[in-house]
């Protein structure tokens, strides 16, 4: 499968200009250069940065340029360290991947979409020349399975507009059900060499997100090991586990052979496709103890090296997630 060079270990920099309070105080605050220092030093090669539509433009669709000056200054700051970056659209005007029971007019909304399709017209204006260390990812999770078509057009309508200002930048779409892995089979986009096909992994989600206060079907309380087996987990949450935990993992081992697995029929359409994969979010919350979440990262880790899939940790700092709060968590291509 062809390599993502250049994105194939990355850390997250969420709660920055994406799912934050907005304000000119906090973007000025929580990411600063010496913070791109330190995970340059830690031996990554990239950051993914998440943004919101509102960072950039108002409600009217009027450009914001002070909110512009935030991406500018995080390219020169990762030029300087030696590191790539991928700008990822996080919310966009009219959908919310949160919230998206009330965003779905989204993918029906054609007045939404163009905002969109604006928008992205404009970040490839301002930064197609950065092409050299830069990626574009359309849009973070998208949530409902049933907008499988719909998303297909609007991705590939983007793709042919960004294709017009920047033909060779490196441009990131995941499909449906929270960017999952199954549903890489069902991105219909044009043929494009510098497509990556992006997917997010947080298996086994119970695990991974014990305790989680927003996940309204996670048990409050809970506390669960890694690893155990698949029917172990399921078990641990008997009247939710449709929810928290997939039915068919019930009866295998989690570990580097259950991602080898978990990962190959979208490896094979890579291939097929001639695009490379790219996991954009994996992680632990913070509820987890740092000797599991260590496990769980040398398993998943030593499978997307294995594969040849690029990555980006959720997340360097905060966000229930972050990595400079836990320095006793271990990650196989960090030294932190």
């Amino acid at each position: 499968m062809k390599r993502n060079e250049g994105f194939m270990h990355g850390v997250n920099l969420g709660g920055w200009l994406s799912q934050c309070e907005h304000s000119y105080e906090h973007y000025d605050s929580f990411i600063t250069p010496s913070d791109i220092e330190t995970i340059a030093g830690w031996g990554a090669d990239h950051v993914r940065v998440p943004i919101d539509y509102e960072l950039v433009c108002n409600h009217d669709g009027v450009f914001l340029e002070r909110g512009f000056s935030y991406i500018t200054k995080c390219i020169g700051w990762c030029r300087k360290n030696g590191l790539n970056m991928v700008l990822d659209l996080h919310k966009t005007e009219g959908y919310i991947f949160d919230n998206y029971e009330n965003s779905g007019d989204f993918f029906f909304n054609k007045e939404l979409q163009q905002k969109f399709i604006t928008l992205w017209k404009q970040l490839a204006q301002r930064y197609g020349d950065d092409g050299d260390i830069l990626a574009f990812e359309l849009l973070n999770e998208v949530v409902d399975p049933k907008v499988v078509a719909e998303w297909n057009q609007i991705a590939t309508w983007a793709i042919k507009e960004i294709r017009a200002i920047c033909p060779t930048i490196k441009i990131l779409v995941g499909g449906v059900n929270y960017s999952s892995i199954e549903t890489i089979k069902l991105l219909e986009l044009p043929d494009d060499d510098h497509l990556v096909y992006n997917f997010h992994c947080y298996e086994p989600f119970v695990f991974t997100h014990q305790n989680a206060y927003w996940v309204k079907e996670m048990p409050k309380g809970l506390k669960i090991s890694y690893p155990l087996t698949g029917q172990e987990y399921f078990d641990a949450i008997p009247e939710r586990g449709l929810d928290l935990m997939k039915e068919e993992y019930s009866g295998k081992h989690i570990d580097i052979e259950f991602y080898e697995k978990l990962f190959s029929e979208a490896i094979e359409i890579a291939e097929e496709k001639g695009v490379s994969l790219y996991c954009g979010e994996y992680g632990v919350i913070d509820q987890a103890s740092d000797d599991e979440v260590s496990k769980w990262y040398e398993d998943i880790c030593t499978a997307f090296d294995k594969k040849g899939i690029g990555s980006a940790l959720w997340n360097y700092k905060a966000k229930d997630f972050g990595l400079v709060e836990r320095p006793k968590v271990k990650i196989p291509f960090l030294e932190m």
